[in-house]
């Protein structure tokens, strides 16, 4: 157990009642927490670093309303879905998307990724084509944009990484979990638009966040993704990731981001439309940072329903 947990925090915490329903469906040999509302063309939600599927409680039943059918998960290591040792490369985590739409008895989704679940989104639509009809990404650059940006922005992006790249220090975790999780409220807080950091809504959903990322080994799951990404570029699996991906992406993608995003920078997001041949739009959002999703969720939901309508 990391030390500083808050006591008696575990998977149940996240199973937040509301207008959803909470399943499990097992997906890749794991176990994943879906929140599902609605009735219609499937769209999938993936939420970023340090949040869980919480990130849509406002934005899942606008979409559902509108006649969709909206499914939040946790991703693997996150919330109530299974927590293995392993899985956090770019192929594994793409192919746990491939078959939670499978598992959710679809043919194929509209994705939409926020952060670090928008690069996971990236990579799903690029290994997994078929399944992925449109791709919406929130404030997220297409993976080999964000690495090119590090080397080649070192003012820039690489600063902006910065507290990434102390995630590659053994045992980080505990630190991430120190204080009840207080780590995790400084991003929230570092990353997003004075606006709402500055908000009533803020301390609630930091609080959540940070109870969260105290569930039994969720920061050291949390933290491999990251650590995966760094210590791939040196690797042959690390290599052979970077040429699937240099595939340009066939799917519809509308890449959204904050104009005050620190976290990945706009100018380091807007490269990634390079690695698109479909149709592809990108659009700034004034005054909003790293989390869109929760700064703005009407105009977040308003392009989500725009993107994901047939034809």
């Amino acid at each position: 157990m990391v030390t500083g947990m808050a006591t008696g925090v575990d998977d149940s915490y996240v199973l937040i009642e509301g207008p959803w329903t909470h399943r499990f469906v097992t997906a890749n040999g794991t176990r994943f927490h879906a929140v599902e509302a609605g009735a219609g063309p499937l769209v999938l939600f993936l939420h970023g670093f340090p949040e869980f599927w919480w990130a849509w409680h406002k934005v899942l039943p606008a979409v559902a309303g509108a006649g969709y059918r909206a499914v939040a998960v946790d991703l693997r290591g996150y919330g109530a879905s299974d927590k293995p040792p392993r899985g956090y490369d770019g192929y594994t985590m793409a192919g746990d998307i491939a078959g939670l739409i499978r598992g959710l008895g679809e043919r194929s989704a509209t994705l939409v990724g926020a952060g670090y679940g928008g690069m996971v989104a990236w990579t799903a639509a690029a290994f997994h084509p078929r399944l992925v009809r449109r791709l919406v990404v929130v404030g997220a650059a297409h993976p080999l944009r964000m690495r090119a940006a590090v080397v080649v922005d070192p003012r820039g992006q690489l600063s902006a990484a910065a507290p990434v790249l102390r995630f590659q220090i053994p045992r980080y975790e505990h630190v991430l979990t120190r204080d009840d999780a207080a780590l995790v409220e400084e991003f929230l807080r570092r990353w997003s638009g004075a606006g709402w950091a500055g908000s009533g809504e803020f301390p609630d959903y930091a609080a959540k966040c940070r109870q969260a990322m105290q569930i039994p080994q969720a920061a050291f799951c949390a933290l491999e993704t990251y650590r995966w990404a760094f210590r791939s570029v040196l690797r042959l699996r690390g290599y052979r990731f970077v040429r699937l991906m240099q595939q340009p992406l066939v799917t519809p993608t509308l890449q959204l981001h904050g104009e005050r995003d620190t976290a990945v920078l706009p100018r380091t997001a807007l490269g990634s439309g390079r690695y698109v041949i479909a149709g592809y739009e990108w659009r700034l959002l004034d005054g909003i940072g790293h989390f869109p999703h929760v700064e703005s969720p009407e105009l977040v939901v308003s392009e989500i329903l725009r993107w994901a309508k047939p034809g």
